[in-house]
């Protein structure tokens, strides 16, 4: 199968298109390197992989990536951590809104004068941002509150696009609902505002690489966003690309939304703690609460059922096997200036 991704230099994208290469996809890329600047990626020589520098906005190129493709996988987007939330309010909508709205055109022409057989959207559990029920399942995004921020909101809209292309023209679609990806590869962004906690500059303010570089420069005590009851379910980037693999594979994802996530929750709290003593040994423990952000979400609590029943998917890397991949990663970025 031939496999337009974009944003293919992404966090995700990284994970994604390794895997999908491995199981005898080809694959086609473009990015703009507007997130981290120019970066390689370990296939980059692949035969198999044909990247594009390039701008998801321009339909026309989006129309000469896809015309040979059989399906897409919309993944560019404007994202950080938490504070680009906050700093970018408006250009995450805009420019989000710009990109699916380029992408989606292209993927109805494609169906229609070409090969292209499917769209598959990456999501975001933002949508669910404003959610009561616990664990959250699909469907839910339909019932509760449109989310708050409008980065949620726009990933909501993003699903909105893919119901409105298969009313309208039958493009058959996949919605893909990552929660909170963790892996190597995950930088500071150039867009990034520089944020200090305690004597510490944020990393992407993503909650793991922001917590491990922390430790490893010797913030003690060590300063968290809030009270550290900010529950996550911390899925390994590795079984999330398998998850979205198999949703593109597999005939029964097709005009079907999927959360793909461990089912293990943990708070802030507690993964500060384990980062604490996969590095520190037994010296003590000790932190300090900063102010919380105003879209920092108590809980992000993912119902899997649907994904295990429908795609036999199940995300099984441990938060501390994924930890023993990222903290010697983060290690080497801080030493070459990445992080």
């Amino acid at each position: 199968m031939k496999i337009l991704v974009t944003g293919s230099a992404g966090f995700i994208a990284g994970y994604l298109i390794e895997d999908l290469l491995q199981h005898g996809h080809e694959i086609v890329g473009i990015d703009n390197f507007s997130k981290y600047g120019k970066v390689t990626k370990s296939y980059d020589n692949n035969p198999n992989y044909d990247f594009v520098e390039g701008d998801a906005k321009d339909v026309n190129l989006l129309k000469e990536l896809i015309a040979d493709c059989d399906q897409v996988v919309a993944g560019a987007a404007m994202i950080g951590g938490i504070s680009l939330f906050h700093e970018y309010a408006y250009d995450l909508l805009a420019e989000n809104e710009r990109i699916i709205a380029s992408t989606f055109d292209a993927a109805i022409w494609g169906l229609k004068n070409r090969t292209l057989k499917k769209v598959n959207v990456i999501s975001s559990s933002m949508v669910f941002e404003s959610t009561n029920l616990f664990p959250t399942p699909e469907g839910e995004q339909l019932k509760c509150p449109p989310p708050l921020s409008t980065y949620g909101f726009q990933k909501l809209a993003c699903e909105y696009y893919a119901k409105g292309a298969w009313e309208q023209y039958q493009l058959p679609y996949t919605i893909i609902r990552p929660f909170n990806c963790i892996g190597t590869g995950e930088k500071r962004a150039l867009c990034d505002k520089e944020i200090s906690s305690g004597n510490i500059k944020l990393a992407m303010s993503h909650v793991v690489p922001d917590l491990v570089q922390k430790i490893l420069k010797g913030q003690d005590p060590l300063h968290i966003l809030g009270e550290g009851n900010q529950i996550r379910h911390y899925t390994y980037g590795g079984d999330l690309a398998k998850g979205i693999r198999i949703c593109i594979e597999s005939e029964k994802a097709i005009n079907e939304d999927f959360n793909l996530s461990t089912q293990v929750s943990t708070t802030v709290l507690e993964l500060a703690e384990l980062i604490w003593q996969k590095i520190k040994g037994e010296k003590p423990f000790n932190y300090i609460s900063d102010q919380p952000f105003k879209y920092d979400v108590q809980k992000r609590i993912p119902n899997v059922d649907k994904a295990r029943n429908i795609l036999g998917f199940e995300a099984t890397t441990s938060l501390s096997k994924s930890l023993d991949e990222i903290i010697p990663w983060v290690e080497e970025q801080i030493y070459v200036g990445g992080i």
